[in-house]
This record gives structure tokens, sequence and C-alpha cells, in this order.
């Protein structure tokens, strides 16, 4: 028997169903309408996005603010120092990758 360890997942991590038919069955009510696919604009799960944003919460109520202040500025000085290596020789800067 297969656990959920062992399910295939998509591309972006969606559970799948195990067998062939049933993810043909899967696919044919995404396709008909039957069931709707509930994906962000970027193609993230609309449910997942949702728990992330109450997590982030959670955590930062459950933090100090100098925690909080403490990991601001790390952020706040990573972004500044990925800018800065994006600079190139002739002093023009390119596109920073994120």
């Amino acid at each position: 028997m297969l656990s959920a360890k062992h399910m295939p997942k998509g591309p972006k991590g969606q559970k799948r169903p195990a067998d062939v038919i049933g993810n043909a069955v899967h696919v044919m009510k995404i396709a008909t309408g039957e069931i709707a696919e509930t994906l962000t604009a970027d193609g993230k799960n609309a449910a997942a996005v949702a728990l992330g944003r109450k997590g982030g919460l959670a955590r930062a109520k459950k933090m100090s603010k100098s925690a909080r202040v403490r990991i601001a500025k790390q952020g706040a000085a990573q972004l500044w120092k990925n800018r800065r290596l994006a600079t190139t020789a002739n002093g023009k800067k390119k596109k920073p990758e994120r």
C-alpha cells in the first residue's frame, strides 16, 4: 500500500491520484469544470498561500520585537548585498536576480 509519502506529485508539488485511471478521471473533471483548480496568478495553490500568510503572522506575533528587527535587518542587508553584486564593472546595474 502506498503512503502519502510515496504519492506522485505534480511539478508544483500538487498531490495526484496514484493510479493512471484515477489521474485521467481527475484531469477530465478539471477540464469539464466539475472541480475547480484553485490556483493563484503565479500557479500556486490558493489555500496554501492563505495558510502561509496565517503562519507568517502567527510567527511574527510570537517573536519579540528585537527578534523581528534583527531578522528584518538581515533581510535588508542581504538584499542590498545582492544589488551591489549585480553592478557590472563599467558601473551599470544589471537587474537583480531573486
